[in-house]
């Protein structure tokens, strides 16, 4: 229990580090209408400085804050237009790079606040069909108050079932967390 302890605090630390970033990001997306593009934007360069060669180098304490800068822009190619090259310099002076997937993952929240969206995973024991995924979608709609995406995935390894997270809202409804339960129950 003490590493996802500590996992959380260093991911909530990670949040306020990243917060203000993501923040002036979504700002200036939202004042030039670029929501789309600065997601894709802040995606590869989330990717360019989790690869664990980047990291190796970035991680280099030879290589100067600028020249780590200059790394993940090349690194990121042609693609990076000026504003986003801007913020990778920014990054890299205040030696935040590392945080560049905690802050594309703030833009998003902040993206999907803004435009109504809320992004809801769903881990299923078995594909789910269009149906199911439908009426899924449309329980957290009446529930949360927000049109839904879903990203669904399968794990076999819940046996039966299904466990949804959307933004704070977790329910599982997996046969092993209902297995869980019983044997709970019955130990009591």
């Amino acid at each position: 229990m003490e590493n996802s302890t500590q996992d959380i605090t260093e991911l909530e630390g990670d949040a306020e580090l990243a917060r203000p970033y993501a923040r002036a990001v979504f700002e200036l997306a939202k004042d030039n209408d670029q929501f789309q593009s600065w997601s894709v934007r802040l995606a590869l360069m989330a990717a360019v400085v989790s690869n664990d060669t980047m990291r190796s180098l970035l991680d280099n304490p030879g290589i100067s804050r600028s020249d780590a800068g200059a790394l993940v822009i090349r690194a990121c190619g042609e693609d990076l237009e000026e504003g986003a090259a801007n913020l990778v310099n920014i990054l890299a002076e205040n030696d935040r790079l590392a945080q560049l997937p905690m802050i594309a993952a703030l833009y998003n929240q902040f993206r999907d606040d803004a435009e109504g969206m809320l992004e809801a995973e769903v881990i299923s024991a078995q594909p789910l069909s269009e149906q199911q995924k439908s009426a899924i979608a449309d329980a957290l709609k009446r529930r949360l108050g927000r049109d839904i995406q879903l990203n669904c995935s399968v794990n076999e390894g819940l046996v039966g079932g299904a466990v949804i997270h959307a933004g704070d809202l977790v329910i599982d409804g997996s046969a092993v967390e209902h297995l869980r339960q019983l044997s709970s129950a019955l130990v009591h």
